[in-house]
């Protein structure tokens, strides 16, 4: 039992670091980045909140697990942001051996487990995984839009860009959702267009 402790324990530690890795998405009052972590809860909270927006199929635990999960590779690979440039392949490739790394310090039967979830969500084939990309998202727009625009700004994001890259993966795990961030991030963009 020593043994088995020593090694959730590590793998509890190892996670802490995610506090440390910094998002390109600022806070809703735009006074910093968050970090990953928070990204991470944030996202657990809006799965229990939005679970009447998920479809019947979907099993919103497991959505939650999924959610707390799917960044912890970023511990090794970083963080990267939806607009910005990086090469989608190599980015796999360095989140696997995060994967490989990170749930490795687990007992067998837990690393196991944890690494399933993690590769559900990445592989998004399943009503959960669906639901839980939908959430991740669609969090960051809803942040923006209470920040005068975060990242968009930033990373010099038209509607039509932010439309597809993210309207896909929400539409298909939460066309609800979808409708709601469309309509008001459409608005945004017509508003601050203008202005330019």
């Amino acid at each position: 039992m020593t043994r088995r402790l020593e090694q959730q324990i590590a793998f509890l530690n190892e996670a802490d670091k995610l506090k440390s890795t910094i998002r390109a998405t600022r806070l809703c009052d735009g006074s910093r980045y968050e970090n990953s972590a928070e990204h991470s809860w944030h996202l657990s909270l809006y799965a229990l909140v939005l679970a009447d927006q998920a479809g019947p199929d979907v099993d919103v635990m497991r959505v939650v697990k999924m959610l707390i999960l799917h960044d912890l590779v970023e511990i090794d690979a970083g963080d990267n942001p939806i607009f910005g440039a990086y090469d989608a392949s190599a980015m796999a490739a360095a989140e696997a051996a995060a994967a490989d790394r990170i749930f490795g310090l687990l007992p067998s039967d837990l690393r196991d487990d944890l690494r399933a979830i993690w590769e559900e969500f990445e592989a998004a084939e399943t009503p959960s995984a669906q639901f839980a990309k939908s959430l991740d998202r669609f969090q960051p727009p809803m942040q923006n839009l209470q920040g005068n625009g975060g990242s968009w700004a930033e990373y010099d994001v038209t509607y039509d860009t932010f439309a597809k890259r993210v309207g896909t993966p929400i539409n298909r795990g939460a066309p609800g959702l979808w409708a709601y961030a469309s309509r008001r991030v459409k608005a945004w963009f017509d508003t601050h267009a203008q202005r330019r």
